[in-house]
């Protein structure tokens, strides 16, 4: 919603106000406050991090302009799990299964790693921002969510919001997330194109720090991250990932959503696969304890990171300005979005006084491509492999190569496997990899299938049911205020929700999304419906069915503890 004004001076005016306090807010606030600039931050959560999840690793690079405890002394120790020291991909073939080692690509670049749950760590973000910012006569206040842009003869000059009245500002930080409806008012971003997006499913599994340590071979400060390929995900083209946690694990898996949709695959059965696969039986072991099933959407920011990611006072940061690299094993966006936060904060900065609107928003820009930003998450090598690696012809070729006898014979002799290991390592090789099946899970299988070793371990994990999930998460439900309304009921139009959004199946009827058999005039027709109670405010609907979405008001919905 937009709200334009004839120039009244009654309203709250900051010199800033930043958008969500996840680690791109976080980060612009902390460098805002430092810069002196007066800067309220507003989070619609009830907390930072009660709406938020990641897989989820935070980096620290070496090339990066700033990290996040460059910001924000104690971060590792206050706010963090484990540090991951290890890294490696799991290439899965039925029941065999290829390890390669891929600590070399997780160090390339990397002063430290580690694993982090989002309630824990944004709370403390927050609660760090809000003394910081204090300083400077802002803070944060939660239970608020921004509705849209406050505009003034057209231009943006501030954000409305459902609890307060209009607020105006000089810069206004949008760090509200891949959802973001400031981004998408602005006209800077889109949910057309659902081979622009991931969708990202998780388990947070709970588990005793010393049977950590000792299921993955690991002491108190030290972690491993295990990433999982091949044939277990029904032709899906994603992965799963397991991290270690200080007292729990963090398994989900990650796929395009296009492919979803394709495959019509059910996202909490593909989890499911992942956890009860013998890979994983001597780490999860007797007792599975699920604490708490989470979904989100991911930003592919080969396609979607904006170059030019400003309009008049408007920035946008992190997943809002579709900063998430994630290229095959690559799986980077937190700290790709502290350091927007902290460039768009200097930006303003250095423009400060500056009568033109878009003053800050271009020399943001800027920043970004200075510091190397947008070379990672915009490959150059990518937009010119994608040129050939992507067309059908070419993809239906290699896959049959590499199924035939001579891809297997190739694949079998042990300097493959060493090319295989050094491939797999390589940034450069891995950034340029196309959006293909053959990637995901043509080479991932047949690498399984004749490198592997079979794995015959009995897995007893029972995941709950999905009903059993949604039962166990915090709802604050927004009664008679729905925050997705279904425009198009049709099968054709919005039947794919009834299996890729994570909290519906075709066989269940308890979720988001369900078709029922309707009878008009004498005619039955399938028909889609809606329930958003269950809603876990991932986004996939709107862009895999004919809705109008937005997030639920300030504190309502869903409230996830763990993230």
């Amino acid at each position: 919603m937009s709200a334009t004004d004839g120039g009244s001076t009654d309203r709250e005016h900051y010199e800033a106000v930043v958008v969500g306090c996840g680690p791109g807010g976080a980060a612009a606030a902390a460098r805002l406050a430092e810069h002196g600039v007066e800067t309220l931050v507003l989070e619609r959560g009830v907390e930072a991090g009660s709406k938020n999840v990641s897989g989820g690793l935070i980096y620290a690079e070496d090339s990066a302009p700033y990290t996040i405890d460059d910001l924000f002394e104690g971060f590792r120790e206050a706010a963090a799990e484990r540090p991951i020291t290890d890294y490696r991909i799991h290439n899965i073939a039925g029941d065999k299964v290829k390890t390669y080692d891929l600590t070399d690509l997780h160090e390339h670049d990397t002063d430290w790693c580690d694993a982090v749950l989002r309630r824990e760590m944004d709370s403390w973000l927050q609660r760090r921002v809000h003394e910081k910012t204090s300083e400077t006569g802002g803070g944060v206040l939660t239970n608020v969510r921004v509705n849209g842009l406050l505009r003034e003869g057209g231009e943006i000059v501030g954000v409305t919001c459902d609890e307060l009245d209009p607020i105006e500002a000089d810069l206004i930080v949008a760090a509200d997330g891949v959802n973001s409806e400031l981004a998408r008012e602005a006209g800077l971003m889109d949910w057309e194109e659902p081979d622009e997006w991931f969708q990202s499913v998780k388990a947070v599994v709970d588990m005793d720090p010393e049977a950590v340590n000792h299921r993955f071979g690991v002491d108190d400060d030290e972690g491993i991250a295990h990433l999982f390929s091949g044939d277990l995900f029904k032709g899906v083209r994603g992965g799963g990932f397991l991290y270690t946690n200080a007292e729990s694990l963090s398994i989900g898996t990650v796929f395009h959503l296009d492919s979803l949709v394709a495959e019509r695959a059910e996202p909490h059965e593909l989890l499911d696969a992942l956890l009860t696969h013998p890979v994983m039986a001597h780490w999860i072991g007797d007792g599975y304890d699920e604490r708490e099933y989470a979904a989100k959407l991911v930003p592919d920011s080969k396609k979607v990171a904006h170059r030019e990611p400003y309009r008049d006072r408007l920035v946008l940061v992190g997943d809002a300005a579709g900063q998430m690299q994630a290229q095959g094993p690559i799986i980077k966006g937190m700290n790709h979005a502290v350091t927007a936060g902290a460039l768009a904060a200097d930006a303003f900065a250095i423009t400060r006084g500056n009568a033109d609107p878009e003053a800050a928003g271009r020399r943001y820009a800027k920043l970004l491509e200075d510091s190397g930003t947008m070379a990672k998450l915009r490959p150059k090598q990518y937009e010119l492999a994608r040129t050939v690696g992507e067309r059908e012809t070419v993809t239906n070729v290699v896959d049959r190569v590499l199924e035939s006898p001579i891809g297997s014979l190739a694949l079998g002799n042990p300097v493959a496997d060493r090319v295989l290991e050094r491939a797999y390592n390589s940034p450069f090789l891995v950034s340029m990899l196309p959006d293909t099946r053959t990637g995901y899970t043509t080479l991932p299988t047949v690498i399984g299938e004749k490198r592997g070793k079979s794995i015959r371990w009995k897995n007893d994990a029972e995941p709950p049911s999905l009903e059993e999930r949604i039962g166990e998460l915090t709802y604050d439900t927004d009664v008679g205020n729905p925050h997705i309304e279904l425009l198009d009921e049709s099968t054709e139009a919005s039947g794919a929700a009834v299996y890729a959004c994570p909290v519906s199946a075709e066989e269940f009827g308890g979720g988001c999304y369900r078709t029922e058999r309707v009878k008009t005039n004498g005619d039955e027709e399938t028909l889609v419906s809606l329930d958003t109670q269950p809603c876990v405010e991932c986004g996939t609907c709107a862009i895999v069915a004919d809705t109008a979405w937005e997030h639920p008001r300030g504190g309502k919905g869903v409230e996830y503890r763990e993230g």
